[in-house]
């Protein structure tokens, strides 16, 4: 009988210990990423992110320091964050360092206080959503890629990505100065479907090389610094791996890679700050990967996307 009672209770002992064990292993486990709320999805997130850079922008001219070096924005509701090319380990307020000065982050609430608004978001204007990762939104600077974007994967993915990236550039506030060229037979009207906004900021070309050439003939050029037309924007990039200046604002050209010309030196009409997309597979550049399920491998950028711009609406 004691027997008995002994393995009865060191059963029940061993029951509690797997109890315990299970409801601390389930207590350790990181929570799921919750989905995005309807403020990161939709319109007002980007008034939020074009705030964010028009604030730095004119943080940057008050203390007379160079603009940061982003590639990436990164947005939830509780904070906007930059991701920098390069550590910078001091920010002007009221921007935060972290990661060893390779983010700075902001609350969207330090936005709303008074402070200097700065100059439209111009040397940043070709930064566009691609996508989310769980509950954060995820724009990239396509102006910092050193040669084509590439996008490949199933054609109903990659030209819904496309599309929201160009409708995003013409009709959202960050992109507000950018131009865009649709070159070849993207320029049809079967990318966008006739959903494209009425600007005079979109063109088409029959060629890359006529694209090129069109831009170039619309630009003023770089101004002499004698000259009334430079900005403060212009005199804290100049020399830096960016270059946007009154009159010449970034241009963002779409092509598909059939059409992609592949004689050397056919990408020197691309100017440092203008961005070119490539539907397909491209040589060099940042190489994108959309997936059946709406996820977007970012390549070179290590950025996480769980469900591509595409897929936003």
């Amino acid at each position: 009988m004691i027997w008995y009672v002994l393995a009865v209770v060191l059963g029940l002992a061993l029951i509690g210990a797997v109890a315990a064990l299970i409801v601390t292993e389930r207590r350790s486990r990181p929570p799921k990423p919750r989905a995005a709320s309807v403020a990161v999805v939709g319109r007002e997130a980007l008034d939020v992110v074009n705030a964010g850079l028009r604030r730095l922008t004119g943080e940057c001219l008050r203390s007379g320091r160079p603009l940061p070096d982003l590639y990436a924005v990164v947005y939830s509701e509780e904070r906007l964050a930059l991701l920098l090319a390069g550590a910078e380990e001091s920010a002007p307020a009221p921007w935060t360092v972290e990661a060893d000065g390779e983010r700075w982050t902001i609350s969207p609430d330090a936005l709303h206080r008074p402070g200097p608004e700065g100059e439209p978001a111009l040397p940043y204007a070709l930064t566009v959503t691609v996508g989310l990762d769980g509950p954060d939104r995820v724009l990239v600077d396509l102006s910092r890629a050193a040669g084509p974007v590439s996008v490949t994967g199933p054609d109903k993915e990659v030209h819904s990505l496309v599309r929201a990236v160009v409708s995003e550039a013409l009709a959202g506030p960050v992109g507000a100065l950018a131009e865009v060229t649709l070159v070849g037979s993207l320029a049809d009207g079967r990318l966008l479907f006739g959903d494209e906004p009425r600007t005079s900021r979109l063109h088409s070309a029959a060629s890359l090389e006529e694209a090129f050439a069109t831009a170039a003939s619309a630009g003023t050029g770089a101004p002499e610094f004698g000259s009334p037309d430079v900005t403060q924007i212009y005199r804290l990039i100049e020399g830096s791996s960016r270059i946007a200046v009154q009159g010449e604002a970034p241009h963002l050209f779409v092509v598909d890679a059939s059409q992609l010309p592949r004689r050397e030196g056919a990408l020197a009409g691309l100017r440092r700050g203008d961005a070119l997309l490539v539907i397909g597979e491209a040589p060099t550049g940042w190489r994108w990967r959309a997936d059946a399920g709406g996820s977007l491998d970012t390549g070179p950028l290590g950025l996480e996307i769980t469900r591509h711009a595409g897929r936003l609406a």
